[in-house]
């Protein structure tokens, strides 16, 4: 069994509403499912304006409104150095998916890179990078756009957990 941690990354632009709330979403699922030892989550976003910044207080309080936790996040921009240590990236849009592949091709490593919503059943049919299947970022509107976002969120990452068990057979057969 592979001892390093499969890890995977959410990315969207800012890092302080749709890629944090997928990382707490993440994580809950991964602890969910007894995977905690086996698989890391953090995120980024690929604008650099938010860097350091906590995560903005409506996806807090949708994600505590539904029982999920984000402790001491801290919004953090993604670049090619990252791709070394990531196995899965996973983009909220289009436009993140465009920026990251850049990041990737720019790189010596090559970590698989989908978009989020990728992962819902319901869209896995969808060739990336579709805009049916961009998270879209509730930033500029209301709070019932967070929980709008927050149930694409919890579809997908039931879709990514329910992949993991094979991701991770594949990864520690790399690894091997």
């Amino acid at each position: 069994m592979n001892k390093t941690p499969y890890r995977i990354t959410t990315v969207c632009l800012g890092n302080i509403c749709r890629s944090p709330m997928a990382e707490a979403v993440l994580r809950d699922r991964i602890e969910q499912a007894g995977l905690t030892n086996r698989v890391a989550v953090d995120s980024a976003g690929t604008g650099d304006w938010h860097i350091g910044h906590n995560a903005d207080e409506r996806a807090l309080s949708t994600l505590s409104d539904h029982d999920y936790s984000l402790k001491s996040h801290r919004a953090r921009q993604i670049d090619s150095t990252w791709m070394n240590g990531l196995d899965l990236i996973v983009v909220m849009d289009s436009s993140n998916y465009t920026n990251v592949e850049y990041m990737i091709n720019n790189s010596d490593h090559s970590p698989e890179l989908i978009m989020f919503r990728a992962f819902d059943p319901e869209l896995s049919h969808l060739p990336m990078p579709h805009p049916d299947l961009d998270v879209p970022d509730p930033y500029y509107g209301s709070g019932d756009g967070f929980t709008t976002v927050l149930q694409m969120i919890e579809r997908a990452s039931d879709g990514l957990i329910a992949q993991l068990p094979q991701r991770l057979r594949t990864a520690d057969s790399k690894d091997q």
